[in-house]
């Protein structure tokens, strides 16, 4: 496909090769964007940042080699004009929020239309937020509401780290294949622990580990 200095250059990391597939295709059909390249993963798309200085990343929550929330953290702290938009299957109400503040511009659900990613990718290109309305209302449902009312669920409790390690138990993983894959010792790895069977009020162990395995199903 021939470029035009006008075309949007998008970079997409996501660790499935038929969805990144699926995406570039919607992508090179826009006349105003093309896909410059893809990476599977958080350490590969650094990498492809770097090498091909995209105008716009769609990042996928959950990648090989870590979450796509500390990738977007990294790109928003070494390339603050790079625009991300996160594709993802996770829980809007749970991950949308934290992307942006992580630095991304929108999120948008990997279940709905083509016309709507084409939309959230035109609004991220022009620089603004896209949310779905639901998500929008949600938000705005935050701000009305009493800061000491409860929040909509206790994961929203954790932290994005804690998150990513709750995922990761959640796929299976002991402590020490924790530590390795997110490059952090195993002690600290316990500490999330902890605190992740604090915030959630779980007794022990196997309750952390049933709570997250059926997190992870749920989140598909």
């Amino acid at each position: 496909m021939h470029t035009t200095e006008q075309q949007v250059r998008v970079l997409i990391v996501d660790d499935h090769p038929f969805m990144r597939r699926g995406l570039a295709q919607t992508i090179n059909d826009m006349s105003d964007m093309m896909v410059c390249g893809e990476a599977s993963d958080k350490a590969e798309g650094l990498v492809k940042v770097e090498e091909l200085t995209p105008d716009l990343v769609v990042i996928d929550i959950s990648l090989g080699d870590g979450s796509g929330i500390e990738l977007i953290k990294e790109i928003k702290s070494r390339w603050p004009n790079t625009k991300m938009l996160v594709s993802s299957m996770h829980d809007e109400s749970l991950f949308a929020e934290r992307a942006i503040r992580a630095g991304a511009l929108g999120f948008v659900n990997k279940g709905e239309s083509s016309d709507v990613f084409v939309d959230a990718l035109r609004k991220v290109k022009d620089g603004n937020t896209y949310l779905s309305s639901r998500m929008t209302d949600y938000i705005l449902n935050q701000f009305v509401n009493s800061p000491e009312e409860p929040r909509k669920s206790r994961i929203d409790s954790l932290s994005d780290r804690e998150i990513e390690v709750f995922e990761l138990i959640g796929r299976g993983l002991i402590t020490k294949q924790i530590a390795a894959k997110l490059e952090l010792s195993p002690k600290t790895v316990e500490t999330y622990r902890e605190h992740i069977k604090m915030k959630l009020n779980l007794a022990n162990g196997t309750e952390l580990t049933r709570h997250a395995v059926q997190w992870v199903l749920e989140q598909g």
